[in-house]
């Protein structure tokens, strides 16, 4: 067995244990982890519990048929995919085309040659194997095409698609949603000055510190250049201001290293939001009201707090 077919899982489900020994012994030789069902309900229940690479099951059992059991595995099976081989002492066409049509994948009719049994569940690893590595890739895909690759943080489709959902949970449910826009000062004098390595570096702390201040429950990315956005839900003005001014002292009062220089970063900020009932604005109203305040805060001298409250109902 390659490596990649180490840990590979295989259920073999028949009521017979002469039949079950005769697929037994071929594949322990090839190191394939084994699970045992002697009927089709259990075999359910195991394919539930273990999600194996392989299922191999026979067509006649006491209780589900391999017909069944087909349907049931093909009816809750998610990612990953399992690959489904019948044994089948029927040499009738018409079952065979109905096995495949029901989810199986592959059959073999008793009595089967060890070679064969061998050849077939081989194909079977490569092609669960396959469906793994896409099903990687694919979590892979998304991951990057939601994260700001700088920071690790979400980036502005995450952070959209997220509050957008929660905006209209807390006007539903009546509870708070406050919109928070964060901008480096200065940063392009950090680039002109010490360069873009400097500037990502500077990119790097702000976005630790802002992942580090915040609840489980809130949400905060990168929009993009210099520009950041926190969403604090469940809780008051007082508080989500609070919040966010000790994540501005933080950064305030921790410099940047970067070489040998040593750079003093700030950061404006502008809120927005309610509390409480509250007619659902929508994200995108919210974000222009918090970058309105985020303005007011550059004028007002930057390395501050300024906010814009929400439209009445």
């Amino acid at each position: 067995m390659s490596q990649g077919e180490e840990k590979f899982k295989i259920l073999i489900v028949d009521d017979s244990p002469v039949s079950r020994k005769l697929v037994e012994l071929p594949l322990l030789e090839k190191g394939y982890e084994l699970i045992f069902a002697t009927n089709g309900r259990s075999a359910v229940e195991l394919f539930e519990k273990h999600r194996p690479d392989v299922v191999i099951t026979d067509w006649m059992m006491p209780d589900l048929t391999g017909k069944e059991i087909c349907q049931r595995i093909r009816a809750t099976s998610q990612d990953p995919y399992t690959y489904i081989i019948v044994l089948t002492g029927q040499t009738s066409k018409d079952n065979l085309v109905e096995a495949l049509a029901l989810g199986a994948d592959d059959y073999l009719t008793k009595p089967f040659h060890r070679g064969e049994l061998l050849a077939r569940v081989g194909v079977g690893a490569r092609i669960t194997g396959l469906h793994r590595q896409i099903e990687r890739k694919n979590k892979l895909w998304e991951g990057l095409a939601l994260t700001d690759s700088l920071t690790g943080l979400p980036n502005r489709r995450a952070i959209e698609d997220w509050a957008s959902t929660q905006l209209s949970s807390a006007a539903r449910h009546g509870y708070s949603f406050w919109v928070a826009l964060a901008d480096l000062d200065h940063f392009k004098q950090v680039n002109d000055t010490f360069g873009h390595d400097a500037g990502d570096a500077v990119l790097k702390k702000f976005g630790r510190i802002l992942k580090n201040s915040l609840r489980r429950g809130d949400l905060c990315g990168r929009l993009g250049g210099e520009e950041f956005l926190l969403v604090l839900t469940h809780t008051n003005k007082e508080n989500a201001l609070g919040v966010i001014d000790r994540i501005r002292m933080e950064l305030a009062n921790t410099p940047v290293t970067f070489g040998a220089c040593t750079l003093g970063v700030t950061a404006s900020f502008g809120l927005a939001g309610f509390e409480g009932s509250h007619k659902a604005s929508s994200f995108s109203r919210l974000r222009e009201l918090a970058d309105t305040a985020l303005y007011s805060a550059k004028r007002g001298g930057r390395n501050r707090i300024e906010f814009t409250p929400a439209p009445a109902c």
